[in-house]
């Protein structure tokens, strides 16, 4: 299964809620914070729901 690079770049304060959640479970807790996740379409959905506050890249492995 391909993965992905996801950083958070923006900050989640003055956000809603479930925003703050979604990046609690995709384990982005602080600015700049990056991890390496498995592309599923649950996780794919997590990344729509907060694409503006992350930068996703796709790696080569």
């Amino acid at each position: 299964m391909k993965k992905i690079k996801v950083t958070l770049i923006k900050s989640p304060i003055d956000r809603p809620k479930r925003q703050k959640l979604t990046l609690q479970a995709l384990g982005l807790n602080k600015m700049n914070a990056t991890r390496e996740v498995e592309a599923t379409p649950q996780i794919l959905g997590m990344v729509r729901t907060v694409e503006h506050l992350i930068a996703v890249e796709e790696v080569n492995a």
